[in-house]
């Protein structure tokens, strides 16, 4: 896992219609999500992520999805499905191609969803799991916990540093690409 403290590495994606999109310069927290179009994990809270953009669109929170799987493998995670997730569930954040996957082994990822909350300096404060939902046990999908870490950022508290990993499908690597984090 990417330790606390890190600073957020920087990117410059395109969405599925080609629009680049950068880390932004100034923001009073930042959200980068793992996801893909897929997995059950990530269909189980998709409807939270949705409202995750909608409750903070209105605050200093600079928001991004980054699908980071394998497409030739996955056609069910290209471009135009993305595309249509997006449009489907009202992502109000931009839902980005990592094609290279450079992104993802810049940040360490390793399953979808996987969460990373930084503070305005961009230093990552939180990694790990939306909440304690999973499709098979009847958990309320809330998104406690990266909520919980986007207001204490925005709110000039400190983080709680008890983190759960993120659960889910392993992020799809491109035959040779698997990254050894050791």
């Amino acid at each position: 896992m990417l330790e606390l403290g890190t600073r957020a590495p920087g990117f410059e994606l395109p969405d599925p219609d080609g629009n680049i999109h950068a880390l932004a310069e100034s923001a009073g927290a930042y959200l980068v999500m793992f996801i893909c179009n897929h997995c059950p994990f990530v269909k189980h809270v998709r409807k939270e992520l949705a409202r995750l953009g909608r409750d903070y669109s209105d605050k200093p929170v600079a928001i991004y999805a980054i699908n980071s799987n394998d497409i030739a493998a996955y056609p069910s995670d290209g471009p135009e499905y993305m595309r249509k997730e997006a449009l489907e569930q009202g992502y109000a954040f931009p839902y980005l191609i990592d094609e290279d996957q450079s992104v993802a082994k810049a940040y360490r990822a390793a399953c979808t969803p996987d969460f990373y909350v930084f503070d305005g300096d961009r230093s990552l404060v939180y990694r790990g799991q939306l909440d304690d939902s999973r499709p098979s046990n009847n958990v309320p999908v809330d998104g406690r916990d990266v909520r919980a870490a986007l207001d204490a950022v925005l709110g000039a508290h400190e983080v709680s540093g008890q983190q759960m990993p993120s659960i889910g499908c392993s992020i799809k690597w491109t035959p040779g690409n698997a990254p050894d984090y050791g």
